[in-house]
């Protein structure tokens, strides 16, 4: 602040001297005077003022970057620290982190149990798929919005998988209680999965169709995808770090008990590749694997993350987990919709005729599951067969080469790795 004090004394000093008193600088009086005091003026004006700006420049340099480098310094301090100290997690790299939506009845326990596990990066207790925008709490509570009781869930697939994650939810919930856990109940406290992402909606039904096989009523946990999430007032945040004692309907104690402990299935029961009930289906599956596979619709074009996926593997059907396709058989049709030359066998699919649109077309569907996959056309390529399958993407659970063993498929890796 003195330096740019300085600079402006100089220069109104500089100016006033010029134009007040022009014999000083020309020698000379009247008009004449004046006119060349103006421009030599001016000019020694000009000069000056560089002058000064050239001699404080450094000091004002100084001082513009001072704060600017005490940020550099801070945030510098703060990426060194890692995370906060309430996470107890350090050097995690955002850029590859998911999240998923769960309701699992009252927030509080679910976001407490979360908040334990390994691999879990933030839990953050909202309100998700109602009918209403930014609902506070007595606004869910009393005024039906239709909101659930929803935690979201970021963690880092590195260190914690999402069939993980959904196993510690499934060992936290009732999945047969509808809009109830614990002494909880109204459609708030309904039980779901929420996801936008599509091939987790595939794992999550997946992972629900193994869930029904160990109970004889059917489950109602929701599989939908994410139309909202409103994060809840700050004090229902961490709520049961301020209130020790406060009401917690689950036992929190099983974060501390390995999966491990747990059953131990594939994801689908792969010896009998059963099709669960209808009224189970409509809850294990999203709305458009449900309108696809049930009730024989069509995906958008272009609208599947499968149709540009080339990673090596094979394409189980989303209902009933039987192998239906096998990635070295999938190429870029172009046609915006997961494409394969052939089945991973010949008796995987069944074929039939469909006059649905006014012309002839052969559909394609599951064996075991008899569940509408799409079409298969004439015009693939000609070396392999000339067979085009054009399969919608969500009717398939694409398995990866290197879980396939693990998720009871090992039989099936030849059809993958070996010609």
């Amino acid at each position: 602040m003195k330096c740019i004090w300085t600079l402006r004394v100089v220069v109104w000093a500089s100016v006033n001297n010029c134009v007040t008193n022009p014999s000083v600088h020309t020698g000379l009086s009247g008009l004449d005077g004046v006119f060349l005091s103006r421009t030599t003026g001016g000019i020694f004006q000009r000069v000056l003022f560089v002058f000064c700006i050239v001699l404080l420049l450094p000091s004002l340099q100084a001082k513009s970057l001072q704060p600017s480098l005490q940020m550099m310094a801070k945030s510098q301090g703060a990426a060194d620290a890692g995370l906060s100290a309430d996470s107890g997690k350090q050097d995690i790299d955002t850029m590859h982190t998911r999240e998923i939506y769960l309701a699992g009845g009252c927030f509080w326990g679910v976001e407490a149990y979360f908040e334990r596990l390994e691999g879990v990066i933030e839990v953050v207790s909202g309100y998700a798929n109602g009918r209403t925008e930014n609902p506070g709490y007595n606004d869910v509570i009393h005024k039906n919005t239709g909101h659930a009781e929803t935690v979201k869930v970021v963690y880092d697939p590195a260190r914690v998988s999402l069939t993980a994650i959904l196993q510690h939810f499934f060992r936290i919930i009732d999945p047969t209680s509808l809009n109830q856990q614990g002494n909880d109940r109204g459609t708030q406290y309904r039980s779901g999965v929420y996801s936008n992402d599509s091939h987790e909606q595939a794992i999550v039904a997946a992972a629900l169709v193994q869930l029904q096989s160990r109970y004889q009523q059917p489950i109602v946990v929701e599989n939908l995808p994410l139309d909202h999430f409103y994060p809840a007032e700050d004090y229902h945040q961490d709520y049961l770090q301020k209130n020790p004692r406060g009401y917690c309907h689950l036992d929190l104690r099983l974060a501390n008990e390995p999966l491990t402990a747990l059953p131990s299935k594939p994801v689908f029961a792969v010896e009998k590749y059963q099709k669960p009930a209808t009224e189970s289906l409509q809850h294990i599956l999203t709305p458009s694997q449900y309108r696809i596979t049930q009730e024989s619709g069509t995906e958008r074009p272009f609208s599947h993350e499968y149709d540009g996926l080339f990673e090596p593997g094979i394409y189980v059907d989303v209902v009933s987990g039987e192998p239906l396709f096998s990635s070295r058989d999938k190429y870029q049709a172009g046609c915006g919709w997961p494409s394969f030359t052939r089945p991973i066998q010949d008796d995987s699919i069944t074929k039939h005729d469909d006059t649905s649109l006014n012309t002839h077309r052969v559909e394609a569907r599951s064996r075991m599951a008899d569940s509408h996959l799409g079409h298969i056309f004439a015009d693939g390529p000609s070396d392999q067969g000339g067979a085009r399958y054009c399969i919608n993407g969500n009717s398939l659970l694409f398995i990866p080469l290197a879980e396939m063993e693990a998720k009871g498929y090992g039989a099936w890796i030849n059809k993958v790795s070996e010609d």
